[in-house]
């Protein structure tokens, strides 16, 4: 553990003024002293993208809050790295969210949310995504009550920090419907008929992308199987995509071998 409070750092890809990203600060606030620094605007869909093509501006909102012109992990880069705010040292543990809608399976590829805290395990800081079903009633008192028992149970085995990488969704229910916690793989979905092309008033055409539900493999294993049993999903992710398999595949084919002849 830190000597003194601990440093925690909050990001997210709903943007600096998200209601999700307010209640994680109301948790996070009583487990050490915080600092937030998230997109100006929505940065959905972000994935893990950097910002290399143009200069990232910041605003300081208030001592311990900026707003970045750029995605969630230009936030945590420039927290880490570039920006000295409230943290005369680099943050002892990295939080994003609480996303509104859920992070599951695949979607971490593409979410902003969980590429936050993919940057931070770079660095080789843990961090934890935290994600709320979506609903026409978000249940934020749910996301935080999960919140406040997920970083209380780690935080009680510090050991247990080194190297987290872990992605948490929520269902969207009362507190009292929440059945328990279920550590939970990946699920795998697919979008049918994912791409509609319409076209504009001048026709051309245009394409919307994603305006289907997608179809997700029936597993009860996986992260979507547990959040719609009315479970929190506890995913832990980590950064190495190598195939092994395919790894000594490649060997036997004896391609990493300069033959000369």
């Amino acid at each position: 553990m830190p000597d003194g409070p601990m440093r925690i750092l909050l990001t997210n890809d709903d943007g600096v003024h998200a209601e999700g990203l307010e209640n994680l600060a109301l948790v996070a606030r009583e487990f050490g002293r915080i600092e937030i620094v998230a997109p100006d605007r929505e940065q959905s869909g972000a994935s893990h993208a950097l910002t290399m093509n143009r200069p990232v501006r910041l605003r300081r909102l208030d001592p311990s809050r900026f707003a970045v012109d750029g995605t969630p992990t230009d936030c945590v880069l420039l927290a880490v790295r570039g920006l000295k705010g409230a943290f005369e040292q680099r943050p002892d543990l990295v939080l994003s969210g609480i996303n509104h809608g859920s992070n599951l399976g695949d979607d971490v590829t593409y979410s902003g949310t969980v590429a936050a805290a993919m940057e931070a395990s770079l660095f080789g800081i843990p961090a934890v995504a935290f994600s709320l079903q979506a609903g026409s009633h978000p249940h934020w008192e749910t996301a935080r009550s999960v919140a406040r028992t997920v970083l209380g149970r780690l935080l009680s085995a510090p050991d247990q920090l080194r190297g987290l990488l872990l992605n948490v969704n929520i269902p969207n229910c009362d507190p009292a419907a929440i059945r328990g916690y279920r550590v939970a793989r990946l699920g795998r979905r697919v979008y049918p008929g994912e791409i509609r092309e319409r076209l504009d008033p001048h026709g051309r055409p245009y394409y919307w992308i994603g305006d289907t539900d997608p179809v997700w493999s029936e597993d009860p294993d996986t992260d979507y199987a547990a959040v719609r049993s009315g479970h929190v999903a506890l995913t832990p992710l980590h950064l190495d995509l190598t195939d092994y398999a395919g790894f000594e595949a490649m060997r036997a084919l004896r391609l990493d071998r300069n033959e000369e002849g």
